[in-house]
Order: C-alpha cells, then structure tokens, then sequence
C-alpha cells in the first residue's frame, strides 16, 4: 500500500471549512478455511437471469437501505439479481468463514481491514483488477491503495472514516465544564475533564466511556508518538512504555471515576454502539468512528459533537489517520465476477446508490460522488464533512495493512482491558499481556 504523503491544509473537504449549520469465534473458523476457488457463490436461473448473493454486516436502518439500493439496481439491470444477506458484526465473521470454508462463499461480500489480507493470502478473494467493468479511477488517492496487497487489489474502498471522540453538549453544560478545545487539548485534560463531569453531576453523567476496548484509539496514541501498531511486515510497530502509558490512562480514569466501574464498562460494551453512554445521555463522551455520528445522534436525540483526539499537538507529529470504512470484496470462486463488478462499479461510481448509503458506510470513496450528495447529507453527516475537512491537513500518512491474525486484536484487547478495569494487572502488566498475546496471534515479533 502506498503511504500517503503529508499534504499541507487546503484539500477536497474545504467547501465545509467555514460553515457551521467484536468478533467473537472467528479466527477459529477463518483458519480452517478450505479454498477451492472453483465453488460458485451465485447461481443462474433457467431464463438466463444470473443470480448473485450480498453479503454485508450492520443495523436494521442499513439492511433496509441496501435492499433499496439492490433494488434500484436490479430495476436498471433486469438479467441480475441478488440476494441481500445482512447479520450484526458479531455474527457475520463466524458465517463468513464458514461459509468460506465450505466453498460457499457469497459472490460479493463486505470486509474489514482486519481480516483483509487473511482472505486474500488463503486465496478467497479475487483480484479486482482483472474485473474490466469496475472502474477504480476515481477514488480518493489517501484510501485508493488501501485495498491492495502484493501488487494485486482484493478489496475496494465503501467511504473513509477517522476515529474520532463523540461528545454530548449537553452532559458538559449540565456538569458547568466547558467543551475542550480540540486543537490542543492534552491527555491530562481528557482524564481532568472526565473525572470533573462526573463529580459535577453527581454521577448522573459520567465523563467518558472506556477507551481501552477498541485498539484504533492506541493506533491514534501510538502515532503520536512516532510508532504505530503495526510496520510493514507485520510486526508490531510501538514500544512497550508506549503501550503502558496508553493503559494508565484508562487506570487513572478508573481513579477518579472519570469513567464508569469495571463492572459496568463491561456490560456497556457488550452492548455495542446503542447501549454506549452517549447513546444512551448517559456521559459525555465515547470513541467511535465519524460514519457513526449519525446513528448516535438519532439514538441519543442529542447533537452530539466531533472532536479531535486530545494530544493531537502534545508530541512531536498528530497521530489521527484515514481509514476505509469497509471493503467490497469478490469471491474468487464466484460463477459471475463480472456481473459481480457491475454491481460493485454502481456502488462505487454512481450517485444513485450512495444518494441512498450517504455516509453509513463513510463519506463516499469517489471524490465525485463525495461532492454530489455533499447537500443531501442529514444534518450530523454534514458536521462529519466539516470534521473531516478540519483535520484531514493534520494527517502525517497512513498505515500499513495488518497483519493476518489481526482480528484476534479485538477479543485481546478486551480480554486485557477487563483484567486491568478489574484490577488484576497493572498497566505493565496489561502491555506485556497484549503485546504477548498479538505476537503470538499475528506472527509479529
């Protein structure tokens, strides 16, 4: 993948500068998979009509949406069907690997950086530029590459995200605490503020979710401090300090109650973006991703606010990254790859589905499609525009593809956290834990 030079601020997202307005199980079936890339993911009718089979994760709001989009679709190429096959993020790995492994893929499928190379490397995918209906030319050159290994492209870029600290007004007006200026607050400042929310009101808001859950956000911390979490063979790119100073701050906010107990963090995760505290105007704060603002905005009935990771101008370079949001990827033992990048090709370059999509899967990855729903984005996805046009100057490079095993990542990183919420380890103890555990997951010394 090519590493995106730093670029000075000025870029596509200006138009917005000045307005205002887990995965659990599935490593273990994904190592078993059996790739015989001759089994077919769709099928074909007697009529001649071919029939492929769409495979996504996410919320019942985005299975209706993709539906219409099929649907469209269909109606403007009347010899292809497809099958929607739609199941929440727990669940889709599992049957995703399965159903891999029994050569029975779906023809189209979503994928996650994560597991990415994993398919590619055991052969399930195809390589997208032997497609000649899919026309790639258009997408932003920070997320272009992103779906490329070995000089071969197997994924293709849905929109582009960045991680991202969701904040509620509200919660900060009710605790007397004034919105952190995001341009140069510290890590100091985040455990201050969380921990002043949650005395100020009593408890009745805490001032942050736990951070330690999601390894984006010490991808963040990690840059910041010139390291990543990964170089480009794979191995891990941080150091052990680093890792540690990542985890005391969550212990510090555990201190001074900044954050919720141990208990209640795990039950708050385990619940997923709808049960988090922003969702639920139970805090201030949380860390998610920019395509998720929308979602948590209409669950919480609030509008809640995009902020720029604290410490993003404490230490030597920013450490904030683009990210595809998530991949279209092709079976390689699919009957009907072409008719497979037709419908790839619409949901990249035409207007018609992303005027649908808006920003549930990221802000377009085509920079002209991007500019043409740009007016029709709902009120918190025209705020993630205007998020993405502030920082996206800031941005030093991007990251290297994990390594296969990194979706192990996500149940370690729990695993971890828990036992350091619950005061089991130390975060010392934590660093060597996680780093131990990925190594031996990924390969990665």
């Amino acid at each position: 993948m090519r590493v995106p030079p730093h670029r000075p601020a000025g870029g596509r997202f200006d138009r917005f500068r000045n307005r205002r307005g887990p995965v659990t199980g599935a490593l273990a079936a994904t190592t078993a998979l059996v790739l015989a890339v001759s089994a077919c993911g769709g099928s074909g009718d007697d009529d001649g009509t071919v029939q492929l089979r769409f495979s996504w994760w996410g919320s019942d709001e985005r299975q209706s949406t993709m539906n219409e989009v099929i649907a469209n679709f269909e109606a403007d190429n009347p010899g292809i069907t497809i099958a929607g096959e739609s199941t929440d993020w727990g669940s889709y790995w599992d049957r995703l690997a399965t159903n891999t492994a029994a050569n029975d893929s779906p023809d189209i499928a979503m994928q996650e950086e994560r597991y990415l190379r994993e398919y590619a490397d055991r052969g399930a995918l195809l390589d997208l530029q032997e497609l000649d209906d899919l026309d790639l030319s258009g997408l932003d050159p920070l997320i272009a590459e992103s779906g490329d290994l070995d000089g071969s492209t197997f994924g293709v870029a849905s929109g582009v995200n960045a991680y991202a600290i969701l904040a509620d007004p509200e919660a900060f007006e009710a605790a007397g605490v004034d919105m952190p200026d995001d341009d140069n607050w510290t890590w100091d400042d985040y455990v201050e503020i969380s921990g002043e929310i949650t005395e100020a009101t009593d408890g009745e808001y805490v001032g942050t979710q736990s951070m330690a859950y999601n390894e984006a956000g010490f991808q963040v911390f990690a840059r910041q401090h010139g390291e990543n979490l990964y170089n480009e063979d794979g191995s891990l790119g941080f150091s052990r300090d680093t890792l540690a100073a990542w985890f005391q701050i969550t212990l510090d906010l555990v201190e001074n109650e900044g954050q919720p107990s141990a208990s209640e963090s795990v039950e708050i995760q385990a619940g997923g973006i709808d049960q988090s505290v922003i969702s639920n105007n139970a805090g201030a704060m949380a860390h998610f991703w920019t395509n998720q603002l929308g979602g948590v905005s209409e669950t919480s009935g609030r509008e809640v606010q995009l902020l720029r990771y604290p410490g993003e101008t404490e230490f030597d370079r920013t450490g904030l990254f683009l990210k595809p949001a998530m991949y279209y990827t092709v079976s390689a033992g699919s009957d009907h790859p072409e008719e497979a990048a037709l419908f790839l090709d619409y949901m990249i370059n035409d207007p018609a589905a992303s005027e649908l999509l808006l920003a549930d899967l990221g802000l377009p990855a085509n920079l002209e499609v991007r500019e043409a729903i740009l007016d029709d984005l709902p009120e918190a996805d025209t705020r993630t525009a205007e998020f993405m046009s502030e920082i996206e100057g800031t941005i030093v490079d991007g990251n290297p593809p994990p390594p296969i095993g990194a979706g192990q990542v996500v149940e370690i990183s729990s695993r971890v956290t828990d036992n350091l919420l619950f005061g089991d380890i130390t975060p010392e103890e934590a660093a060597d834990q996680f780093i131990s555990e990925v190594e031996s997951a990924t390969g990665g010394g």
